[in-house]
């Protein structure tokens, strides 16, 4: 039996925050459970008076605190900090304000850890109603249970306390605060110190995707904001001239590519949205290489 800390970011999202919090009650484990809520919203502070008044009665410990500094990767890092003051804490999962996770949800996790030794394993993530992956671009986030190079993102995830020991405060690099990435710098650093990563599959958390997330504007955006913070990624661990070289060069075949295949399958909608999604992540990259970081989440949106 292990002691685990649920860390949950949250900003201005009390109702789902509290779908979730219900969620982690239904959780079928034996382990020691805390739950953890870092609430980035210093002055309104909804997620955090919410946790105040269900701590009370509610099934784990709850221990709610207000990360002062906006952004994602401030956040992330008071929750980090937080998870680590309990000194018999072997695991920490992180979960988003805006998911919910099945019953068998940490036990899966868990049970993938022990199976396979990695430092960070991540849970795939379904849409509600099921991912389309058409024109919207929403997809369920789906791998084969087992070993893999590289993980997708933070909002389902288990890290061992061992491997955030191992890495130096903050965990989560502040530059990607309002452009996002900081879960993909994260990765990079726990790979360069040796780290291993598996997927678990039946790990399930859900989502819900809002109405004003649905459209192909807000899509094209997403894509263009990912690419350029993967390239800001990319840059920060100095590269050598010949990968630099063939990064670029892929980048630049891509807009040249990309475009021209959007057009020609415009009769086929979902073979459209992928050349089109990929075109706009490389033009994100190439504002990456020329300096500009994109932050969508320096105005805050609220679902």
């Amino acid at each position: 039996m292990s002691e685990i800390v649920v860390a949950i970011p949250t900003f201005k999202r009390p109702t789902a925050l509290a779908h979730l919090l219900a969620a982690l009650e239904k959780l079928d484990t034996d382990d020691q459970i805390i739950v953890v809520v870092a609430d980035n919203d210093a002055e309104g502070h909804a997620g955090y008076d919410l946790c105040r008044s269900l701590a009370a009665h509610y099934r784990w410990p709850l221990d709610p605190v207000i990360a002062e500094d906006r952004g994602i990767a401030q956040v992330r890092n008071t929750l980090v900090a937080r998870a680590l003051a309990y000194p018999d804490a072997e695991f920490v999962a992180m979960i988003d304000d805006d998911e919910w996770p099945s019953p068998q949800w940490l036990r899966e996790l868990v049970r993938i850890q022990r199976q396979t030794g990695a430092e960070v394993v991540e849970g795939s993530i379904l849409f509600e109603g099921g991912g389309r992956d058409g024109f919207d671009g929403i997809s369920d986030m789906r791998r084969p249970t087992g070993p893999v190079a590289m993980l997708e993102g933070a909002g389902n995830i288990l890290i061992t306390r061992a491997c955030l020991q191992k890495l130096e405060a903050p965990w989560f690099d502040p530059a990607f605060a309002f452009s996002g990435g900081e879960d993909r710098d994260f990765f990079a650093r726990v790979k360069a110190a040796g780290g291993r990563f598996a997927w678990a599959d039946e790990g399930l958390a859900y989502t819900k995707v809002p109405e004003r997330r649905q459209s192909v504007a807000w899509l094209l955006r997403r894509s263009y904001g990912i690419g350029n913070s993967e390239m800001h990624v990319f840059l920060k661990y100095r590269p050598s001239s010949a990968e630099r070289a063939r990064e670029f060069a892929k980048v630049a075949a891509a807009l040249v590519v990309t475009p021209l295949a959007g057009l020609i399958l415009a009769l086929s909608p979902r073979r459209a949205a992928d050349a089109w999604r990929r075109f706009f992540r490389n033009a994100g990259k190439l504002t990456a290489v020329l300096g500009i970081r994109s932050q969508p989440y320096a105005v805050p949106h609220v679902d």
